[in-house]
């Protein structure tokens, strides 16, 4: 069973600013993917960053290397709530012979971390932006923190809320849950609104 524990950020105006520049980068990355996996129908993340990091990587130098594989792992994620989930209508089932449709990510989709791009230690979060390290403090409650050392972490996500507040959510499984591809994916899991699903007639034929 997975636990999510969002933590708001007491973002200034300037790490505001920051932090868009972020979203839209890992946008970019993330269209930038979108094609070829409309192309190969590739989107096992593994697979996906055999055939796309190299290029990804000249393409986009200010994102460094973590990051462009978490924005390789968002699309392969994506991917397979678009393409796999049973109740999404665009199932490879319901596709058939047809070709895939082309994902557009919105500039303000949510950007995955991991350890090497997203530290907390003793309430100080240090994070990565294009321009360098961010830092918040974060005054976590005690049953937040002991939630953190009696769970595995399994993603950690950065998004905008409604009301224009950057959050960071921290998604936690029992450590005895064997770690699946799908782990982190609602069962009644609904296509986001920041992934536009157009449907063409031919693949677009734009290289990574």
């Amino acid at each position: 069973m997975n636990f999510t524990l969002r933590v708001p950020l007491n973002a200034s105006p300037e790490q505001v600013l920051r932090l868009q520049a972020l979203q839209q980068g890992f946008a970019q990355v993330c269209n930038a993917l979108a094609p070829l996996v409309q192309q190969t129908r590739i989107w096992n993340r593994v697979a996906l960053h055999h055939l796309t990091y190299r290029q990804l990587r000249e393409r986009f130098p200010e994102m460094g290397s973590q990051m462009v594989c978490n924005a390789i792992y968002s699309v392969s994620r994506s991917c397979r709530l678009v393409f796999q989930h049973p109740s999404s209508p665009f199932h490879l089932d319901r596709l058939g012979d047809k070709p895939l449709p082309l994902l557009r990510f919105a500039d303000t989709c949510p950007v995955y971390f991991d350890r090497h791009t997203l530290s907390l230690k003793g309430g100080q979060l240090s994070m990565f932006t294009l321009d360098g390290r961010m830092r918040f403090q974060l005054a976590l409650r005690p049953e937040d923190e002991a939630t953190f050392h009696a769970h595995k972490l399994r993603e950690i996500v950065l998004a905008r809320r409604a009301d224009g507040i950057y959050e960071l959510s921290f998604v936690l499984s029992d450590p005895d849950q064997p770690a699946s591809a799908s782990s982190a994916i609602s069962v009644d899991a609904e296509i986001p609104e920041y992934v536009m699903v157009e449907q063409t007639d031919e693949p677009q034929q734009t290289p990574v």
